[in-house]
């Protein structure tokens, strides 16, 4: 793991929108008001069969081993509460990999380090002394994470009592290059050379480092894998291991799990693998060729000298294509021919479109090359700032003073600031000659801003904010929050970004309610500071201007289709579905509204053609194509040579404003991993846990050959329904063009759609309107993997609980994972088809009992 994720998060990425806007509906907030006073385990939300801690927060499974009859599953814990902080381990013990119990805190944080990822062996030959042969020592090799000056290495912790106590070796650290970047060891006996084997990275170079040790203590390099697959993230939780290819022993390969954030699949944080050889000292990834996108029409490749009848605003893009790299601009490569489109003219600071001329469309897809900043482009948002909507002020700072706000701390300083502070960046964006704005004597400040009580009479508040992204319930935030009867109802954060943008909170639901605004700076940290101007109540929803670096497809003006760069000088293949809009009129534009850092977007050879390209994400192979699957890593030591993996079921995107308490995070279910051959070659599939089955409560409910065609019902009846269900169900193709079930509806439209698409052939998961989604603008929306269909049907299984759906499609070689958050009622399940028909073979749905009974 995984260090202090969200201040990394602020050096390592930015995102589109200049606020994240974290807005939890009342009738979210009131079950989690009642948690506190709910018994453990059943407060709204709760998983019931997926391992939780009872309290605080919880991310990265660590130190997986059998030993004795048990499954240990240590954590990325925080003893103080439930935000990213003071990581330690936590501790759970299984006999089953189903029913777990929670031990006392094994590794803490002290003030000299917090403790980070890791794994743990049993030394049975006893080779630290830590132990003896009778009774050897089980020990923890983590990363040790530095509080003074962030230095990361490799240290050591044993125990002699089957884990309920441990002990840090005096020696530590055993391993240390002096990297702020360098984590998440995973050691296993190296049989062949009678040594212990550590599979480590090197994160933000993306890389995995591989040493040898005969006692844990003394360690010697072996060799380097990488970069390769997915780099748009840091890579971290590494882990190596063997499987045998379709079940033949004497078909042996190795698989190296390399976990990404940002930058996954589904975006965000996610699971990558390479298949590949170990010799012992190197691992050698499977050849997987060299990739050739689809061949199409060229409708603009920017090999002229100016951009032809495409037609360029601004000044971003300068009078022409760019022969490669601009000045100042690093090296630019993976474009085609000799030019491309750029609008690093100037740097960053520079602004501006360009745009092809109308045309009808008439092909499957729109296949282009895009590189530079991933400011991807935000819904309802606009080119230009106009004036705001009509309303009431509530605080605009003007005047010199902040009248009848209350301040404590020193972040604030004596009155609003006048711009852009000492050191501090360029401020823009803001209103009229004042502002908040936390930067004062530079992030060490910290300090709250709170408004005198108000009354909510219209449907928005309205408000202008930059700054920080440490959002509310993150540790040491810096956020813009509102409070009703002294509860946080609604919070906003900046995107580590100096301008100010326009952001709304719907607050119509809280009609004659009084409120306060509270601005926090509790960061003293990188970005640890806010910009806020001009809140005002209004019935109109304020319109955000856009900061995106993208390439958009406007149909009838509007933006339906929108690609962005990946923080990259290098441009990979991205691809436009078209088809919804056949014979409609349609521009393609190149858009640069950016001023920040990464604030350039470049593009490339845009061809009309059948198929879609790929790009080097969509190329890469993933151990779960969701959006809540991280941090995947497996035990060592499981009987029978099985290999049992687990992930953080969460996403670093959205993990510190999940809409739960007093708890934060889940793991997976513990997936049996196997290595078959898809399409020509080794692929990695899992499947849940067989003792899983132990929690089937009652006799299933069952359907068979049902038909259903272009419409949606109920499915099987109230035997059915349901917030912790075990379904398995197989289809055969017809006509449809996409078809499914649907989990957890319920009233107002909420589902959870677990589909499968025979026009792209995949399988998909749309949480969309599964619940509550509004509390980060990256949480809604539809995760797919690829999944062919085998012998004309379509195999299922999916497993529902509380908050998470886990779907394994095939044979679990097409896996999503994606956490929703229902209201309790909705508990319906329906079947459905699009556009034809499909047949329903078989369905068996079986209710889970809790764990925790």
């Amino acid at each position: 793991m995984s260090p202090g994720r969200v201040p990394r998060h602020a050096r390592t990425r930015l995102v589109a929108a200049v606020a994240t806007v974290c807005a939890l509906s009342a009738a979210t907030l009131a079950p989690q008001a009642a948690a506190a006073d709910s018994p453990p385990y059943s407060e709204n939300h709760r998983p019931q069969f997926h391992f939780t801690p009872e309290k605080n927060w919880m991310n990265d499974p660590n130190g997986l081993v059998y030993y004795q009859g048990e499954y240990h599953l240590f954590y990325q814990y925080n003893p103080n509460g439930s935000s990213w902080g003071d990581m330690s381990w936590g501790h759970a013990v299984s006999k089953d990999l189903v029913h777990w119990k929670e031990l006392p805190l094994a590794l803490s944080h002290d003030d000299e380090e917090m403790v980070f990822s890791g794994s743990a062996v049993v030394d049975r030959n006893n080779t630290t002394g830590f132990g003896t042969k009778k009774n050897p020592a089980m020990v923890a090799i983590y990363t040790s994470a530095y509080k003074d000056g962030g230095k990361q290495a490799q240290s050591l912790a044993y125990s002699t009592d089957r884990g309920r106590t441990w002990t840090k070796y005096q020696g530590n650290p055993v391993l240390d290059i002096g990297s702020r970047e360098f984590r998440d060891p995973k050691v296993q006996w190296y049989a062949p050379t009678k040594s212990w084997l550590m599979t480590v990275s090197l994160s933000t170079e993306h890389k995995v480092r591989f040493y040898s040790s005969k006692n844990l203590k003394d360690w010697d390099q072996l060799s380097e894998f990488g970069p390769a697959g997915a780099t748009g993230g840091v890579w971290e939780c590494p882990d190596l291991f063997p499987l045998a290819v379709d079940g033949d022993e004497n078909n042996i390969k190795w698989v190296l799990v390399v976990n990404i954030n940002p930058g996954g699949i589904a975006g965000g944080s996610a699971a990558q693998y390479f298949v590949g050889d170990f010799d012992g000292r190197t691992f050698t990834p499977d050849d997987k060729g060299t990739y050739t996108p689809p061949a199409g029409t060229v409708v603009q490749d920017f090999e002229g000298t100016d951009f032809g009848t495409w037609t360029p605003v601004g000044t971003a893009f300068g009078d022409g294509p760019s022969a490669g790299a601009l000045a100042g601009q690093g090296t630019v490569d993976g474009f085609d021919g000799d030019r491309l489109a750029n609008s690093f003219h100037s740097g960053d600071g520079t602004t501006g479109t360009l745009t092809s001329p109308e045309f009808t469309v008439g092909s499957r897809y729109l296949n282009f090359k895009v590189g530079g900043g991933r400011h991807p482009h935000e819904a309802g948002s606009v080119m230009e700032q106009g004036p705001p909507p009509a309303g009431t002020v509530l605080a605009d700072f003007e005047g010199g003073s902040y009248g009848d706000w209350t301040k404590t701390g020193d972040a604030f300083g004596p009155a609003p600031a006048t711009g852009t502070l000492p050191g501090q960046q360029e401020v823009s964006g803001f209103l009229g000659s004042g502002l908040v704005n936390t930067f004062q004597g530079g992030d060490a400040g910290t300090g709250t801003l709170t408004s005198p009580a108000f009354t909510i009479d219209k449907k928005h508040i309205n408000f202008l904010i930059g700054g920080g992204h440490h959002p509310e319930g993150s540790a040491d935030p810096t956020a813009l929050e509102l409070l009703v009867d002294d509860r946080v109802v609604r919070s906003a954060t900046g995107n580590d970004a100096e301008v100010l943008n326009w952001a709304s909170w719907d607050v119509d639901d809280l009609a004659g309610r009084k409120a306060r605004i509270r601005i926090v700076d509790d960061n003293t940290g990188g970005w640890g500071h806010l910009n806020v101007d001009h809140l005002m109540l209004s019935d109109t929803e304020a319109r955000p201007v856009s900061q995106e670096t993208s390439v958009n497809l406007l149909v009838d003006g509007e933006v339906v289709r929108s690609a962005t760069g990946s923080d990259s000088e290098t441009l990979d293949w991205a691809s436009f579905d078209l088809r919804p809009y056949a014979g409609k009129k349609a521009r393609i534009q190149i858009v640069d509204m950016n001023t920040a850092g990464w604030g350039h977007i470049m593009a490339d050879e845009f061809t009309a053609a059948d198929t879609a390209a790929k790009s080097a994400v969509q190329r890469a192979d993933w151990a779960d194509f969701g959006k809540d699957y991280y941090a995947a890593v497996s035990w060592e030591n499981a009987p029978g040579g099985k290999r049992y993996m687990i992930g953080w079921m969460n996403n670093w995107d959205y993990g510190g404003a999940i809409p739960t308490a007093p708890w934060r995070g889940a793991q997976s279910v513990p997936r049996e991993m196997t290595l078959r051959s898809i399409d020509g070659r080794p692929r990695l599939a899992g499947k849940p846990v067989r003792s899983l089955e132990s929690l089937r409560h009652g006799p299933p409910a069952t359907a068979a050959g049902v038909t259903v065609d272009s419409t949606t019902k109920p499915l099987i009846g109230a035997a059915a329904t349901g917030k912790a269900l075990d379904i398995e169900a197989t289809f055969s193709l017809e006509d449809a063009e996409r078809f499914g079930l649907k989990v957890r509806t319920g009233a107002a439209g909420e589902e959870t759609v677990i589909g499968y698409d025979t026009t792209t052939q995949e399988l998909y998961v749309d949480r969309t309107h599964s619940g509550a989604v509004d509390f980060n603008s990256t949480f809604p929306g539809v995760q797919r993997a690829p999944l062919h269909a085998k012998n004309g049907k379509v195999k299922l299984r999916i497993l529902v609980d509380w908050s998470s759906v886990e779907v394994f499609g095939g044979d679990g070689e097409a896996v999503i994972t994606d956490q929703i958050f229902p209201d309790p009622d909705s508990q319906g399940g329906q079947v459905f088809a699009e556009d034809g028909s499909v047949r329903l073979d078989q369905v068996r749905v079986q209710r889970l009992d809790s764990i925790h009974d």
